[in-house]
């Protein structure tokens, strides 16, 4: 039987338009109503990544946090990509591309006891080749993206994607954009199964809203029933992990590709010059301080800096954010 696997999740940007007052707001909101809907219907599961916004919710709303801990107990709540944010892909130095994915990691398996292994950057603007042996040796096995969309960069839909060293990812290219409109997202299905015909394997995103949303209760509502009325095709609310490991069993048949994923927003990368640079200038004296103070510590000649360190990385990993350092 065909089979269509439904990603339920919220865009959230932390901060955009907008300071990260409101994108914590928006957050609690969106993780709030989420967490309902994962209470009342049964099969659903939703997806999020970020520890930025769940140390948020943790810090703001703990009880909240605590129902979504319950809830990824149960399966019902999917922690996802599993890095800090999602950074720009081109410009962070490849450590600082590595300490995104360490915190992010970190957070999730000691608050969730999860380690995901699909990575997601669904608007980042581009995605530099030298990720892949990042992510490969970070323990990831796929990669799901968006931009730039069409064809342009991505051989395919679905896709093998070779690093400079050899490794590999299995790739995801979203189409059609990772949200949808209120009441919509079983138009969406409805496309998809009328436009892939041929396909007996897809993974389709949905969720309101482009600042928070989420899923809705009409959506789910209609997308139930439209799973009770189609016959011949699985539709199942579902998670990364579980596409992937069914792709991974036609992986002989998927074209691999052994170059960036780019271009988009060019112009993007070619102004504010200044804070680019500074940008460059803080990941150099940050990674410099952290190596002499590892020296200095273990010679005994004073206390290892861990705290200070620690929000310093978390300033400049925010700072890193996709709709911000480009």
């Amino acid at each position: 039987m065909r089979k269509l696997h439904l990603l339920c999740n919220a865009h959230l940007d932390p901060v955009w338009q907008w300071e990260w007052e409101e994108g914590a707001a928006a957050a609690i909101s969106t993780f709030r109503a989420a967490a309902d809907f994962c209470e009342e219907y049964e099969g659903f599961v939703f997806n999020h990544n970020e520890a930025i916004l769940y140390r948020w919710i943790e810090e703001y709303e703990p009880a909240l946090f605590r129902r979504i801990q319950e809830l990824a107990r149960q399966g019902r709540w999917h922690m996802m990509g599993g890095w800090y944010l999602q950074p720009d892909c081109n410009m962070p130095s490849g450590e600082s591309i590595v300490r995104q994915i360490l915190l992010g990691r970190r957070y999730f398996l000691e608050k969730f006891a999860a380690a995901p292994t699909t990575a997601i950057n669904f608007d980042s603007f581009g995605h530099s080749r030298g990720l892949v042996q990042i992510m490969a040796k970070s323990g990831y096995e796929s990669y799901i993206f968006m931009r730039p969309e069409g064809r342009a960069a991505a051989p395919a839909q679905d896709f093998v994607w070779v690093g400079f060293d050899g490794s590999k990812v299995l790739v995801h290219q979203i189409h059609e954009g990772y949200n949808t409109l209120l009441g919509e997202a079983h138009k969406k299905v409805e496309r998809w199964l009328e436009n892939h015909a041929d396909k007996d394997l897809g993974l389709l995103l949905w969720g309101v809203g482009n600042h928070g949303g989420g899923p809705s209760r009409l959506d789910l509502d209609r997308i139930g029933e439209l799973m009770e009325a189609v016959q011949d095709v699985e539709i199942r609310h579902s998670t990364p992990e579980r596409y992937f490991a069914e792709l991974a069993c036609r992986v002989d048949s998927l074209p691999a590709h052994a170059g960036d994923l780019n271009p988009r927003f060019v112009g993007c990368y070619t102004t504010m010059i200044r804070v680019k640079q500074k940008h460059r200038q803080l990941e150099n004296e940050l990674f410099m301080t952290e190596k002499m103070a590892s020296a200095a510590a273990m010679q005994g000649l004073m206390d290892y800096p861990q705290s200070e360190l620690r929000e310093a990385f978390h300033d400049l990993l925010m700072g890193q954010f996709h709709d911000i350092l480009p």
